[in-house]
């Protein structure tokens, strides 16, 4: 056996253990769960995507890249978000940072590696002619996968709670209207329902002000977390009838029925959209199938007899 057959098995040999111990790492990466601590010391699994998971263990790597005072406004902005979207000490705005600037650099790279394999295997195909194009495609594509990811979550978080905040408010108008006081009502509620999106920021603010914090100061800190119109504006209304000293009740049922009233408004507009949104599939498929069907019997009798 000569020289070059040995270095031939010995490099098919590293190559099959570097790709065993990426399989081993990829596989032991997706079956690990990710939680979050709520403040009443519950854990709460919420889901990274993959990919995010295969790079955390690197995004240290990228600190001093993502502490950058140029990334402040990007880190700021991340790191308010994944508050919102109930990441809180999952992933940080720096962590998020580090992300965006790692995925183009690793996914990237197998992108543009399989794009020059497939070129390779395939000299005539549409890869070669377009195959730099491809390659910044995808590199923009893992760029921006991050923001949209995080835009998707805390959109569906935002709607989760505005489906369950006109119900809890309801809750607790008739608790503080049959004579309890406001954080009675808040706790009960707190351990009747289920521990959905709302319930959570309602067991944070209750937490503090058991520690200590003042009602209105409670309010505030979850208006800022959730950053949500509704729930702004029911806490905006709260803490005025704290300073005014005016009774809680029929505040909290002026907020249900404004809430309502905005979803009903919502519900109204998104009906009034559907047909300009399917205007476009039905130009695009229904059109050509209803023209296919009624002259594609006409058209190849009279092409049978021009041919």
């Amino acid at each position: 056996m000569n020289l070059i057959n040995i270095f031939g098995i010995a490099a098919i040999c590293t190559w099959a253990i570097c790709a065993a111990g990426i399989t081993w790492y990829c596989i032991n990466v997706a079956k690990q769960i990710t939680y979050v601590t709520i403040a009443d010391g519950r854990q709460q699994e919420r889901c990274l995507p993959f990919m995010f998971r295969l790079l955390l263990p690197f995004v240290p790597n990228l600190n001093s890249i993502a502490m950058h005072p140029s990334f402040k406004k990007s880190r700021d902005q991340a790191e308010s978000q994944l508050i919102s979207a109930g990441f809180e000490g999952l992933l940080s705005g720096r962590e998020f940072v580090a992300l965006k600037l790692l995925m183009p650099i690793i996914y990237g790279s197998f992108w543009m590696a399989t794009l020059k394999l497939l070129a390779t295997l395939r000299p005539g195909s549409i890869l070669n002619g377009n195959l730099l194009y491809l390659s910044i495609l995808g590199l923009i594509v893992f760029y921006i996968f991050p923001v949209f990811w995080l835009k998707r979550v805390l959109r569906f978080r935002h709607r989760s709670i505005q489906r369950s905040l006109p119900f809890v408010l309801d809750l607790l108008t008739l608790s503080v209207e049959a004579g309890m006081d406001f954080m009675s009502a808040l706790q009960r509620n707190c351990q009747n329902r289920k521990l959905d999106a709302l319930n959570e920021e309602l067991i944070r603010m209750t937490r503090e002000i058991q520690v200590g914090i003042p009602r209105r100061i409670a309010l505030k800190n979850m208006a800022q977390r959730v950053n949500l119109p509704e729930l702004r504006s029911v806490t905006r209304a709260l803490i005025q009838a704290d300073e005014l000293g005016v009774g809680i009740g029929p505040i909290l049922r002026i907020q249900s029925d404004q809430i309502r009233a905005r979803r009903f408004d919502r519900a109204e507009k998104l009906a009034n959209e559907a047909p300009v949104k399917m205007l476009a599939p039905l130009m695009l498929f229904i059109f050509p199938a209803v023209f296919i069907i009624l002259l594609g019997p006409l058209l190849r009798k009279t092409m049978e007899h021009l041919f």
